[in-house]
């Protein structure tokens, strides 16, 4: 029964995958602005605008765990690389990397992932999301504050511990950043313009993280031999700052690696006993970041997604540009930058491992500035439901839509996301569970995903008919650890 009699959009006869896991029911939804109002048999209702969702699955859109879509909700705001996977949020400023709060310096890598100079022109949080809301994109986004971001800001050089009050500034930019509406910091200790960073450092501003009741989302320090030490390095900074923890793509790369995510999920799984840690994974074997030699030495094979020297390489391989280049490894990488990479460096094994482990959220971690992104950027969403779930059976169609949906708004804190029920914003993706499936190659990676039939954004239709809309209902959410949906 319903006490509504009309509402504005109806959508009937979906089979209904909620977001929370239970199991799939056939339902019609009832929508009046942006919020759900109505789920069930409603037959007695009438709408002025209805959707016939028979044979199609209605699930809660998809929240990215792990994206550097800070540059492209401004740049692109369509987004359609996202929404045409059935993606509504998504969750910026990952690895160290947000393009806020910095102004009047040139980015050095990793920065340089969101644009060079021109782009860093937000002197606070504050600015950045005012634009933002005042210019708003297809979907939400979740902003995380990089802590290589405050380094950069704060620090006349990167290869050395922040002093004192070095540390002092970055608490009180971070501060700043999260009273406008940072959800958390997050580190790239992997990468020069943090590798310096001592534990402490990252302590002493993950507290203040803490403080306001964010989280700490980590590409952490080494990914490769020193993987383990590196877990218990963020389970250390998690435990001593009393922050809930994000790892990011957790994986083991380098071959002789390969096997070690049985030992960093045991210390996951036996930390999670005593405190908050979640990690994020994308369906793939292959990285992609700024081009550096010791990734690329540890790699089977390297594609240059960009170089600023010399453009028309993009998409080429890297053993294949060195022959036509001339020269060694070094002098060519050095001749590219600026430039980014695509490697292939992980196990499938590892793959499957980490998808399957509890507390694993899907992330696409795509770079939308690439001339030759990754696929992940285009298919990461579809892949999981399509391949891993459909084709491999690794997760159940209910547990995969969880840990797109449910899961990560409970991680993050976005109220009133992430499931379908009354109450709940409409943020919604109806697809076809026989045919979802990616179809971007790292040959051709820009190509849109099967299957997704139409996608709703507070209530708005922003992917319909293979194409988006001119709908930009999309807005900044704020965390709220203590009002999530999901348990």
């Amino acid at each position: 029964m319903t006490n509504i009699s009309k509402c504005e959009q109806l959508i009937r006869g979906g089979t209904v995958v909620d977001g929370s896991g239970s199991p799939r029911f056939v339902a019609d939804i009832a929508i009046d602005g942006d919020r759900i109002v109505a789920l069930g048999q409603l037959e007695d209702v009438s709408a002025e605008h209805t959707i016939d969702a028979s044979g199609l699955i209605v699930a809660p859109g998809f929240i990215d765990a792990h994206t550097h879509d800070d540059r492209a909700v401004l740049s692109s705001p369509d987004m359609a690389a996202k929404t045409s996977q059935g993606v509504t949020s998504v969750v910026s400023g990952n690895c160290g990397i947000s393009l806020a709060p910095l102004i009047g310096k040139e980015p050095p890598p990793p920065l340089n992932l969101l644009g060079q100079a021109a782009w860093f022109r937000f002197p606070t949080m504050d600015a950045y999301l005012s634009e933002v809301r005042s210019a708003p994109a297809a979907l939400n986004i979740v902003p995380l504050v990089g802590h290589s971001t405050l380094r950069v800001g704060a620090m006349d050089r990167l290869d050395r511990p922040a002093e004192p009050a070095e540390i002092r500034v970055m608490q009180e930019t971070l501060d700043a950043a999260l009273k406008s509406g940072g959800i958390g910091l997050s580190t790239g200790l992997a990468y020069p313009t943090a590798n310096a960073a001592p534990t402490e450092e990252v302590i002493a501003l993950a507290k203040v993280a803490a403080a306001h009741g964010g989280v700490y989302a980590t590409h952490m320090r080494d990914e490769r031999e020193g993987v383990v030490e590196s877990v218990r390095e963020t389970i250390e900074i998690g435990a001593s700052a009393e922050v809930p923890v994000v790892i990011s793509h957790h994986k083991a790369t380098g071959k002789k690696n390969w096997g070690l995510t049985k030992d960093t999920l045991a210390l996951i799984a036996e930390a999670r006993k005593r405190q908050r840690v979640d990690l994020d994974v994308y369906p793939y074997t292959a990285s992609s970041t700024v081009l550096l030699e010791d990734f690329a030495a540890q790699s089977s094979k390297v594609l240059v997604t960009w170089s600023e020297p010399y453009p028309e390489l993009a998409g080429r391989e890297l053993s294949d540009i060195a022959k036509a280049l001339g020269g060694g490894l070094s002098s060519v990488i050095a001749r590219l930058q600026p430039a980014g990479a695509i490697y292939f460096q992980m196990d499938e094994t590892d793959l499957q491992r980490v998808i399957q482990f509890e507390g694993a959220m899907i992330g696409s971690d795509g770079l939308p500035h690439d001339v030759h992104p990754h696929p992940r950027l285009w298919g990461t969403f579809a892949r999981v439901l399509g391949h891993y779930s459909r084709g491999l059976g690794l997760l159940s169609l209910e547990e995969a839509v969880h840990r797109m949906s449910g899961k990560t708004a409970e991680v993050f804190g976005l109220a009133d996301r992430g499931t379908l029920r009354v109450g709940a914003f409409a943020d919604m993706v109806l697809f076809n569970a026989a045919d979802v499936l990616d179809v971007a190659t790292f040959a051709e990676p820009t190509k849109r995903s099967a299957g997704i039939e139409r996608v709703y954004v507070n209530g708005q239709t922003v992917w319909a008919d293979g194409r988006s809309t001119p709908a930009r209902p999309g807005r900044v959410l704020r965390r709220e650890p203590d009002r999530t949906s999901v348990g």
